[in-house]
């Protein structure tokens, strides 16, 4: 599942702080639903709001959860004895980190250059930058 909101959020060109605002969850879950490191259950209103702020289908993250957790069982079912099941994700990890970084380096552009990540608007000159 943050494989597919990592690749939307880029896709987009929105950031975490646009996306908690728009859907009402906190910019903490949402970093917990990017990063897949939820320790506890996501509940499916957050979920449907989350997508729905991203124009998915309201249902759109439930489905893409179910069938991670498909593939994971499948994974964990097919593996040889003694190795680790674990590893067998080893491909969606590197695409979620990399996906990550597209999207800090979105950001990182967006607060050098404002409106650089946004098409179609114009950047705003609201004076010279503390930076310089």
């Amino acid at each position: 599942m943050a494989d597919a909101l990592n690749a939307r959020m880029a896709a987009l060109r929105i950031g975490q702080q646009a996306l908690a605002t728009a859907s009402g969850v906190s910019v903490a879950t949402i970093r917990q639903l990017q990063h897949g490191a939820q320790r506890r259950r996501v509940q499916n209103a957050t979920l449907t709001a989350v997508a729905s702020a991203l124009d998915w289908p309201h249902d759109h993250l439930i489905r893409v959860l179910l069938q991670d957790q498909d593939q994971e069982r499948d994974a964990a079912e097919q593996a040889p004895p003694g190795s680790d099941p674990a590893s067998a994700g080893t491909d969606h990890q590197i695409l979620a980190v990399l996906l990550r970084i597209e999207q800090r380096l979105t950001d990182l552009a967006e607060r050098i250059v404002p409106g650089v990540g946004r098409t179609g608007e114009q950047a705003n000159d609201n004076g010279p930058d503390p930076a310089e």
